[in-house]
């Protein structure tokens, strides 16, 4: 099986929940700043390295939850960054548009995956899982940083570039502990 129908059969799962989660809730998400969806992926990302240190969870979800999490916060940053947040109803934006850019984000994710995993060998598929969890939580560390500084950086990557990164180290973990 190849990389890509890897990432697929992922992305098929975290969209289903992102689809059934705007149906449910619509996309009250749109409210949150950028720094708020940063906070969020950094709390799904922490649990996660805490229960493998801990080896044990005490509450009833394992970490391919967090996961899925941690791919579909990162995709509404992505879209936040793109539209702006809101701080009204009438800035939200229909379900239908959501998963559209939805789509939009996690195929450009895919690209990019797929151009590094050219340059780099898929070298990723001899990490442990928990190397990508400390590595998705350094991504984040640099956005809080680029966040505090206003977006001004001098020489780094822009939020856009490390959100892309965190989706795909994500999806390389869920490969890993699910397929």
């Amino acid at each position: 099986m190849t990389t890509a129908s890897q990432f697929d059969q992922i992305e098929k799962i975290c969209f289903e929940l992102f689809s059934k989660k705007a149906k449910d809730y619509g996309t009250a998400w749109r409210i949150l700043r950028t720094s708020s969806l940063t906070d969020q992926i950094y709390i799904k990302a922490q649990r996660i390295r805490s229960i493998q240190e801990k080896g044990i969870a005490k509450v009833d979800e394992g970490i391919v939850p967090e996961f899925i999490g941690i791919i579909n916060y990162s995709v509404m940053a992505l879209i936040q960054l793109e539209i702006g947040e809101t701080d009204s109803f009438e800035g939200m934006i229909s379900a239908e548009e959501a998963t559209k850019l939805y789509q939009k984000y996690i195929h450009n994710a895919k690209a990019l995956m797929l151009d590094k995993n050219h340059d780099y060998g898929e070298a990723w598929r001899n990490m442990r899982v928990e190397s990508l969890t400390d590595i998705i939580l350094m991504k984040l560390l640099r956005i809080k940083q680029i966040e505090d500084n206003k977006g001004n950086t001098l020489v780094s990557e822009g939020l856009d570039a490390n959100y892309y990164d965190i989706i795909n180290y994500a999806v390389f973990a869920m490969i890993k502990l699910t397929l």
